[in-house]
C-alpha cells in the first residue's frame, strides 16, 4: 500500500490515537473514507448546478489556496460573490448570479468543501493541466 505523509495538528493526532489502535491505523481508515465521501459529494452536488454555474465556481477558485479552516459554505459563497463582483465570471460563463447564490446557500459545509476542493484541484492538479474548463466539468461531474 502506498505511503502518504500528511500534516496534522496535535489535536488530530491525539484523536487518531484515542479512537484507533494506532495513529497509522486511524489514518489508513480516515483517508480512504474521506476520498470516498469527497467523490460521492461531488457526484451528488454537481447535479444541482448547471455547467455554466460549475464553470463559474471553477473560475472563482483560480489562484486560490484552500485551507482547512475555510471549509465552510460561507467561504465558498464569499469566493464566488467576489469573483462575480470583481471579474464578472458569471457573465463570462453565462450563469445567473442570483440563481447560483440561491443554490450555494442551500449547501452544507461538507458539500461546499467538496465543491471548493473540486474547483481548486482543476487549477493545481497535474492531471488536469491543459484540459479545458468545459471538459473538466464534463469529465469530473458527468
Amino acid at each position: 500500500m502506498p505511503q502518504v505523509a500528511a500534516r496534522i495538528t496535535h489535536d488530530q493526532e491525539k484523536w487518531l490515537k484515542d479512537y484507533f489502535k494506532t495513529k497509522s491505523a486511524g489514518a489508513e481508515f480516515i483517508l480512504p473514507w474521506a476520498v470516498d465521501v469527497f467523490f460521492k459529494s461531488i457526484r451528488n452536488v454537481s447535479s444541482d448546478f448547471s455547467v455554466a454555474e460549475l464553470k463559474t465556481i471553477l473560475e472563482s477558485h483560480k489562484e486560490v489556496k484552500l485551507l482547512p479552516n475555510q471549509s465552510k459554505q460561507a467561504y465558498l459563497l464569499l469566493r464566488v460573490e467576489e469573483a462575480c463582483d470583481e471579474h464578472s465570471v458569471h457573465i463570462q460563463h453565462g450563469a445567473s448570479k442570483s440563481n447560483l447564490e440561491v443554490k450555494l446557500r442551500r449547501l452544507t459545509d461538507l458539500q461546499a468543501t467538496a465543491l471548493m476542493i473540486w474547483a481548486t484541484a482543476y487549477w493545481v492538479s497535474k492531471a488536469w493541466n491543459g484540459v479545458s474548463i468545459e471538459d473538466y466539468v464534463k469529465l469530473s461531474c458527468g
